[in-house]
């Protein structure tokens, strides 16, 4: 059986209490970690943007939108590592229809 991959769009916010460096660095991690299982198809930095709701006592986060395709598999992992990584507000990982 061959391994199909899929279309999958992920947001995750960021702590906007990090530098730009440390911004800037875990954004290229994320892609390099999901070019490294699949494929970028692109990279829209949305930038700072106020939340809806408070999450951990910050108002505001700076908001990045990742498509890709990969394996299914792949995307228990890159939760994974969001849950992991320090600066990671929230994240959401979504399958494009077909």
């Amino acid at each position: 059986m061959e391994n199909k991959t899929k279309a999958y769009e992920t947001v995750f916010i960021l702590s906007s209490k990090l530098d730009e460096q440390h911004t800037a660095a875990l954004v290229t991690k994320f892609k390099d970690l999901i070019a490294a299982n699949g494929t970028v198809d692109g990279v829209d930095e949305w930038g700072k943007r106020r939340l809806a709701y408070e999450i951990d006592k910050e108002t505001e986060g700076y908001y990045v939108l990742i498509n890709f395709t990969s394996a299914p598999a792949f995307t228990a992992e890159l939760d994974r590592v969001y849950k992991i990584t320090d600066g990671v507000l929230r994240s959401l990982i979504i399958r494009k229809e077909d």
